[in-house]
């Protein structure tokens, strides 16, 4: 059944309208708002998108772990995937399966990329998924995902060791000689792990290996092994269930697009870094396909992450002097799942600890927070029905004296989102990293 989309004289007419009130204090008022907005997709979505308007930011953090308890609790999800490293959300998904390590910190480092297991609200979310699990009345158990590719991490792109292994050890599992014929022509390729994972190499692709003979060599041996793995999907299936198969081949599609990006690393294209960020993006959404399809007979899945990694249209980021422009995850999903996908993105009015002061007059920031709080959602209708002249001559905000990562709301963002998530302010997340003045005021 379609609805037909109302529309609006003015954006303050469509805020005073549409904006649901609530606050992460008020179990009722939450519960009330997100039942009214998973109203309107209704039972066809299979995977929920909830931004973050910078990384670190406490509020998005606990209105994450707010809305996932919830979504567990009465609108059947099941996971819940981070933008964290694909390979090592395992070992935290071993960990609220109550397997594996004995104590959160055993974990905080290895399990998470870009650091993220020190975030206070992630300990939180990760603590209360065990909790959730070693209840014997809760048939089915919460699953945790990392969805990010393994190649933006703190100390470069990860080397293919890793996903390759998993590959290679489930098959050796079915088939010892051929799994141990394909090690053998891989394992030589490999060298060492902190050549792949230089740093360096982003800047200057001489310090790249991604095109060097063994590397080529080793992507053609990564495609043999992906070539051998679907030939024989019915006998593998057969063999080790389903969920194993489709597991050892979604690593061995991991190892082909990193072997990619190390070679974009190297390349000297004017569209180096656009692609490098695109091929970041088509892994996350790879990945995320994988995640749902893992679920689907169990539940749904709600998927966190950068605004701009979720959002429908193309992405930019500027990069030195030059501004790179991508098609992210968001807009990946949106041509794999269509209606099956939703995304909220979401905003903040201030946030002195990011350096993130009060919006200007008639920024969609400003105009949003004067709505009743301290948080509200609102549907975008996709920016239809929305007064065009207004949209087009929205100012958009300054930015974040403190955070880069900052992401302010535009009138592209209408379109982008199916909904925004508000807050008032936010503080810094406890576990975030340092925060610097970019800006210092150079009078003495």
């Amino acid at each position: 059944m379609t609805h037909a989309t109302p529309t609006y004289a003015t954006l303050e007419d469509w805020i005073a309208r549409e904006a649901r009130a609530f606050s992460l204090d008020d179990p009722q008022s939450f519960a009330t708002a997100v039942d009214q907005m998973l109203a309107l997709p209704g039972e066809q979505v299979e995977l929920l998108g909830l931004g973050e308007a910078f990384h670190g930011g406490a509020g998005f953090l606990t209105l994450r772990n707010r809305l996932f308890q919830y979504l567990v609790q009465a609108h059947g999800y099941s996971a819940i995937a981070l933008e964290s490293s694909f390979p090592q959300g395992q070992l935290v998904n071993e960990y609220v399966a109550g397997r594996g390590p004995a104590s959160y910190e055993q974990i905080q480092q290895s399990g998470f990329s870009h650091n993220f297991g020190k975030l206070e609200e992630n300990q939180e979310l990760v603590e209360w998924m065990r909790q959730y699990n070693a209840d014997p009345t809760h048939a089915v158990k919460l699953r945790f995902y990392g969805f990010d590719s393994p190649t933006d991490n703190v100390d470069g792109a990860d080397s293919p060791r890793q996903v390759l292994h998993v590959a290679l050890d489930y098959l050796t599992s079915i088939d010892k000689a051929s799994g141990q014929r394909h090690r053998s022509r891989i394992e030589p390729l490999l060298g060492q792990d902190a050549t792949w994972q230089n740093p360096y190499a982003l800047i200057d692709p001489a310090q790249s290996i991604g095109l060097s003979a063994e590397a080529t060599a080793l992507r053609i041996e990564t495609e043999e092994l992906i070539s051998d793995l679907l030939i024989r999907r019915p006998e593998l299936v057969a063999q080790s269930g389903p969920d194993r198969y489709r597991e050892a081949l979604q690593y061995a599609l991991e190892a082909r697009q990193l072997l990619n990006y190390h070679a974009e690393l190297a390349g000297t294209s004017d569209e180096r870094i656009a692609r490098l960020l695109g091929i970041r993006d088509m892994m996350m959404a790879d990945n995320l396909a994988y995640i749902v399809a893992h679920e689907r007979s169990r539940g749904k899945v709600l998927a966190f992450a950068q605004n701009a990694h979720l959002g429908r249209g193309k992405a930019q980021m500027q990069f030195g002097p030059a501004v790179h422009a991508w098609w992210p995850a968001g807009a990946q999903l949106n041509e794999m799942f269509g209606p099956r996908y939703v995304v909220i993105g979401s905003a903040v009015g201030v946030s002195e600890a990011t350096g993130i002061g009060q919006p200007e007059t008639g920024t969609l920031e400003n105009l949003l927070t004067a709505a009743p709080g301290p948080a509200r959602l609102i549907p975008t209708h996709r920016g239809q029905g929305l007064p065009a002249s207004e949209l087009a001559s929205l100012p958009t905000r300054s930015g974040s004296t403190k955070h880069p990562g900052y992401f302010m709301l535009t009138s592209h963002s209408l379109a982008d989102f199916d909904w925004l998530a508000v807050l008032d302010s936010t503080p810094y997340s406890r576990g975030g990293p340092p925060l610097f003045n970019m800006n210092p005021d150079p009078t003495p």
